[in-house]
């Protein structure tokens, strides 16, 4: 890899064409491939931006949603190949994209380094010389794709019988990125899906060839040590390898949050890096003997990648993670929400991100999957589920149903966030007799879940001017908390910089580290947690609540240990960094959980 650092998916649109604006230069991105509609309009209107011909790919063709996403992908891959080729055709003087790629590489790069040599080469030919072995070398980002494990909905014929196991959401996904001409890597995320993981085993390219190589690569998405080896053995049983474990923190992130039993991410990158090398040895001993079950032999384990993502805000951070966890690279996802020239926000949206607080950002309990969920106070998605709300009519049509998981009220499962779901659950809570505190708390829960299905596109939509006529220019987006920091539109160049070390964006910003962010967002989940079982505790609850706690406890012990390893930070910073851990750790101290649950 050219850079030290990816692009992770942002939503449904806000990165469905990310790697068209950053792949070219080296950096790799994650497209999510949930919405298939949104897909296929963004294919017609890239192919005929560029005047091509557009062949639409009708829903009454056979298996069109995986064939979407197959054209999709084929056309992005496409036109990333063309843009690098016609770089790499370009001089070596300043204001071309070609200098510009290799201006943006860290100067930790071997890369960076012969050319910056390169440059003070006086022998024309000497130049010349090295200049051909410069474009040799170089390597676009990859064109990485996204599927939420568990969103994963039947689909129903007319007569109301399935379309078969093959053919749910997260299985045609996968099929289509199987038949793609991509040599990149599927991201699985929110957690395991055992007939999707074994679904992967049908497809020759995540194999290894007779060199040994995988054309297609598995990347697992997780937020701990213990799942992240289930997850690998269960695929290395079956001849599957992780090329990657990609760790995200459970709170700190944009998008769903999967909070751990309050398990940090200092002590979670720590017992990876300590297990790192046993992990591997153990998964490639299961992988070995597997692949030797399809008469595939193989020397050596392919190699692993182990990354981090959420949360991280400076270059000390960022390499600070780098070096003492020994990492390959981290994730910077919400603050290129901020970068109009990678991502996909509507100035409306990207005037309100720029001029938000920390009170903006909060956990919510707005995703119809019944997952927590980083939502954005003023975001317009936000601001109409509240209009419908005073109106008298909460909930959203129910267009797309890519998010439909509930029966409570009908054979067939609808979505929570629609309509139809809230007005019976409405109707069923008025007749139950509850107490009014009872009441508004529940209703209050059902009417909070958002259509993120349309919110999440809206933006892609607004911003590259294909919004049809009578659709809503609601934008829902889900940015982690940490965006509360930056305060500007940037440019590529500007972030980049900023990730690796060369400017600084945070100038003059009180943002306290991002291990005390991530402790806080925990503290505050956990007395949230108390409040809404104060009513109904049982043993074993307050069993789990306590053990939540004393977790918590031992990360802090832990990252007192960890300041005496920090030396990319001032005393003071580090002074003060130690006194916000005794702060939190006084507080939870006199958290007795037990004696709340009496009060």
């Amino acid at each position: 890899m050219s850079h030290t650092f990816h692009i992770p998916v942002l939503g449904l649109g806000f990165t469905i064409d990310t790697p068209l604006k950053v792949a070219r230069y080296g950096i790799s991105s994650v497209l999510s491939v949930v919405d298939d509609i949104l897909i296929e309009r963004m294919r017609k209107f890239h192919t005929e931006k560029d005047h091509e011909i557009y062949e639409p790919i009708d829903p009454d063709a056979s298996d069109f949603r995986a064939k979407r996403i197959t054209a999709y992908l084929n056309m992005v891959n496409r036109k990333v190949n063309q843009q690098f080729a016609e770089l790499q055709q370009q001089s070596f003087t300043p204001g071309t994209d070609l200098t510009r790629y290799f201006d943006l590489l860290p100067d930790s790069s071997a890369l960076k380094v012969r050319y910056g040599k390169m440059l003070s080469v006086v022998d024309a030919a000497e130049r010349e010389k090295q200049e051909q072995e410069l474009k040799r070398d170089m390597v676009k980002g990859a064109i990485d794709v996204n599927i939420m494990s568990k969103v994963d909905k039947m689909n129903y014929l007319a007569n109301g019988e399935t379309t078969g196991d093959q053919n749910t959401d997260a299985l045609a996904a996968l099929r289509g990125f199987a038949y793609s001409d991509l040599n990149s890597s599927i991201v699985m995320s929110a957690g395991m899906n055992p007939r999707l993981y074994s679904y992967l085993e049908t497809f020759q390219d995540f194999f290894p060839d007779a060199e040994e190589k995988l054309n297609k690569k598995v990347i697992l998405k997780v937020s701990d040590f213990r799942s992240a080896f289930i997850q690998a053995k269960f695929l290395a049983k079956k001849g599957l390898w992780v090329s990657e474990f990609r760790i995200e923190s459970g709170l700190n992130c944009g998008g769903h949050a999967f909070a751990t039993e309050g398990y940090l991410l200092g002590p979670i990158l720590e017992e990876f890096k300590i297990k790192r090398q046993e992990m591997i040895a153990d998964i490639f001993n299961i992988y070995q003997a597997a692949l030797k079950t399809k008469d595939i032999d193989i020397v050596s384990a392919p190699k692993t990648r182990i990354t981090v993502q959420g949360g991280i805000g400076t270059a000390e951070e960022n390499n600070f993670l780098l070096n003492y966890y020994q990492l390959d690279a981290t994730g910077w996802g919400s603050p290129f929400l901020l970068v109009p020239e990678v991502t996909n926000v509507d100035e409306d949206t990207l005037a309100n991100l720029v001029d938000s607080d920390s009170s903006d950002f909060y956990l919510s309990g707005a995703s119809p999957l019944g997952i927590p969920f980083n939502n954005y106070r003023k975001s317009t998605a936000e601001k109409e589920r509240l209009e419908r709300i005073t109106l008298g009519r909460p909930g959203s049509p129910c267009k797309k149903k890519f998010l439909v998981s509930n029966t409570e009220f009908t054979e067939q499962p609808i979505c929570t966030a629609s309509r139809e779901y809230q007005n019976l659950k409405i109707k069923q809570l008025d007749s139950m007799g509850l107490s009014e505190d009872e009441y508004k708390a529940q209703h209050d829960a059902v009417i909070e879940k958002l259509c993120l299905c349309e919110g999440l596109c809206a933006s892609a939509y607004i911003k590259n001017d294909i919004l049809k006529r009578k659709e809503s220019k609601a934008v829902a987006i889900c940015p982690g908390p940490n965006l509360a920091y930056f305060s500007k539109v940037f440019s590529l160049d500007e972030m980049v910089k900023h990730i690796y070390g060369k400017l600084n964006l945070l100038q003059g910003v009180n943002r306290p580290n991002m291990f005390i962010n991530e402790l806080n967002l925990y503290v505050d989940y956990l007395k949230k947690d108390i409040l809404q079982h104060l009513k109904n505790y049982d043993a074993k609850k307050l069993k789990q609540l306590e053990k939540f706690k004393e977790q918590l406890l031992l990360g802090i012990e832990y990252y007192k240990k960890l300041i005496g390893h920090i030396n990319n930070q001032t005393e003071q910073y580090l002074h003060r960094l130690f006194d916000e851990l005794l702060e939190i750790e006084a507080m939870l101290k006199q958290m007795v959980i037990g004696a709340l649950a009496e009060a």
